[in-house]
């Protein structure tokens, strides 16, 4: 189902979990690793500043949090050295992994996530996937000109991250730009005006996403929007169906400046 793009988009706006990156890769890979590995990392880096100021967010976030259901709260030191840190380590584990299996997307949360990942990718133990149409579409989009654009609920660092350590090498160089849950949530309409803004465009944007709320959200904001079916994708509504513009593969968007 080829989608022809309209004459007047000179960006494209790309969303990564389920869109541009396999959502077993995010799951099964980059969640798993933070659930198997933090408490070692808190345990290895309690003491430096990076790994304080992540707990301390956490910390007020669980506070803020206090009245969800299963919430788990971070003690605060009380003088006990040794058994304060195991009990702080443990509420953090038990904290992050709650908030993973809520699928929350706090950008304290992401902090700490952040400085694992960056550990894991740089190392080398960790490389990010990619749908295979995705870097081939890209590199085609840009040689005629599109500009590039990652939106993502995933932090500005997770995304460099990503898109500098995958099993295509570094192609960090192909993406002009990259907006986070800093700028506002995905499904209100304000942060793809935001987005736009930024960029210093408005209806010339294309937005490609997984999630129709999102969809919606760009759409009211002017942009020019379509869903990416992908295999083990939410399932779509028939009126969602009928409503927006889908595609499979990238290589499906039908580029009228490269003809």
């Amino acid at each position: 189902c080829a989608l022809s793009v309209p004459a007047e988009v000179t960006v494209i706006l790309l969303d990564i979990e389920s869109t541009t990156t396999p959502i077993a890769f995010v799951k099964d890979i980059l969640f798993l690793y933070i659930k198997d590995n933090v408490k070692e990392y808190l345990q290895t880096h309690w003491e430096e500043e990076e790994c304080q100021q992540g707990v301390n967010l956490l910390r007020k976030q669980a506070e803020e949090d206090s009245h969800l259901d299963g919430a788990v709260p971070i003690p605060a030191a009380s003088g006990n050295a040794v058994g304060d840190l195991q009990r702080m380590i443990q509420a953090v584990v038990v904290n992050e992994c709650w908030q993973i299996s809520l699928d929350r997307k706090t950008t304290v949360l992401k902090h700490l996530q952040g400085h694992m990942w960056r550990a894991a990718f740089k190392s080398g133990s960790m490389k990010a996937e990619f749908f295979e149409d995705v870097v081939p579409a890209v590199r085609k989009w840009r040689e005629v000109g599109m500009k590039v654009y990652i939106y993502s609920s995933g932090s500005v660092e997770a995304q460099k991250l990503l898109f500098g350590h995958s099993t295509e090498g570094d192609i960090l160089e192909l993406v002009d730009g990259h907006f986070g849950t800093e700028i506002g949530h995905k499904v209100e309409s304000e942060s793809y005006r935001k987005i736009a803004s930024s960029i210093g465009c408005s209806i010339n944007n294309l937005f490609l996403t997984d999630v129709t709320r999102e969809a919606s959200a760009a759409e009211e904001a002017d942009m020019h929007v379509a869903v990416v079916v992908r295999s083990g994708n939410v399932g779509l509504t028939d009126d969602d169906k009928t409503y927006f513009s889908l595609i499979t593969s990238f290589s499906e968007l039908y580029l009228p400046s490269s003809t």
